[in-house]
């Protein structure tokens, strides 16, 4: 019997000791710090994640004319070479700024979604990754990316093979001993339900969509339960972001909400155990969409798959549309008008794509795909560059 309980009790010290050294093992791997920088960048995401090991990796660039601040912010913190590069999929409000990054800074590992899309972007985001030969990789749900020995990247999701750019969205849920961080692109509410079969749960959200009411349901907002919520949207973009119903999901859990819209770039600190917010909370003010002008000039058609905007005078008087401007939004990309007359009553069209042509009534832009860009928004600026038309 003495010898039973002398086992009994040096197993029981085992334990314990074991239990205190795996305790101390834990306390020595979130011992360093971890930063993530939700960058501001206008209506759209990119997300710098700085390791406690010195590792580095950008999730999206915002839209192209963006991409130069993505470049300026990267070095301005030291960044010579980022280790992994991810581009949700393939709108242009994610991938356009990555094209000056990969411009710009050496690039170790591109990670894409996999989703074939025929936008000019697109085609010119794969043609500098493959004359820099970067590795390129497309992961699967439940694929884990290597980056730092003292954190978990899982992929939550990503489907080259959706019908939509949305769905295809990579989300990654990356973990920092008890601290973790949920990037959802723009998945959508259905992908979100999907998600919800795996362990959502995060200590820090990016809502998804720049808080659209496309995502951020009230199921998958319970699932989650973030205590910060960061919201990446433009001010006075034209889409209403972010949506009351989705703010006041948030709210009601009890989530901090935290717009780079408001605040500008938005970074959170973390040793693993406990975490901070560099900036000021949300005022929970509403963007107000942009003032367009009255005019008469309106655009009044937009045909995605022939790539061709119509443009219309619906006023008594010619008006000269020299120097005036049409561009898509999402892939902010320009086209500017040679020195035409617009009849009273008449339509003119842009082209663009493989079908693009001069003549007539018809004004040529690029043989290159303009419009084939899911959520892409046409803007008609005047020569003084007020905001004349725009149309979804």
């Amino acid at each position: 019997m003495k010898k039973l309980i002398v086992v009994l009790l040096c197993i029981f010290l085992l334990a314990g000791c074991t239990e205190t050294l795996n305790e101390e093992k834990v306390s020595v791997t979130v011992g360093h710090e971890m930063r993530v920088h939700f960058i501001d960048v206008g209506q759209g995401d990119s997300i710098f994640i700085e390791s406690p090991n010195g590792k580095t990796m950008l999730v999206d660039g915002g839209v192209k004319g963006a991409g130069q601040n993505v470049v300026s912010y990267l070095k301005e913190l030291g960044v010579k070479k980022l280790d992994i590069v991810v581009a949700t999929h393939p709108d242009a409000d994610h991938i356009g700024g990555l094209i000056p990054v990969l411009n710009s800074i050496d690039i170790g590992q591109f990670y894409d979604s996999g989703k074939v899309h025929t936008s000019q972007t697109f085609e010119e985001m794969l043609t500098l990754i493959d004359t820099k030969n970067i590795p390129y990789n497309v992961p699967k749900t439940g694929d884990s990316i290597a980056f730092d020995d003292d954190i978990n990247v899982k992929v939550l999701n990503a489907n080259e093979n959706a019908t939509d750019n949305n769905d295809a969205s990579i989300v990654l849920k990356i973990a920092y001993g008890n601290v973790s961080f949920l990037l959802t692109a723009d998945a959508g509410v259905s992908l979100e339900k999907e998600m919800m079969q795996d362990d959502v749960k995060a200590t820090i959200l990016k809502a998804g969509h720049h808080g659209s009411n496309t995502s951020s349901s009230a199921e998958f907002i319970k699932a989650v339960h973030p205590e910060v919520t960061i919201l990446s949207y433009g001010e006075g973009n034209k889409y209403g972001h972010p949506h009351a119903e989705v703010v006041e999901r948030l709210q009601a859990i009890g989530s901090k909400i935290y717009a780079t819209a408001e605040v500008g770039t938005v970074i959170v600190s973390t040793d693993g155990v406990n975490y901070d917010v560099n900036s000021k909370e949300w005022s929970g003010t509403i963007a107000s969409a942009p003032q367009t002008t009255s005019a008469s000039v309106e655009i009044v058609s937009k045909d995605l798959i022939e790539e061709i905007v119509g443009i219309k005078n619906n006023s008594n008087e010619a008006v000269s549309l020299k120097d005036w401007q049409l561009i898509s939004i999402e892939g902010n990309q320009v086209f500017n008008f040679p020195n035409v007359t617009l009849q009273p009553g008449k339509t003119i069209y842009v082209t663009s794509g493989s079908n693009a042509r001069d003549g007539q009534n018809y004004l040529k832009w690029t043989k290159k795909q303009i419009w084939l860009n899911d959520g892409d928004a046409a803007q008609l600026r005047n020569a003084k560059g007020a905001i004349v038309s725009e149309l979804d």
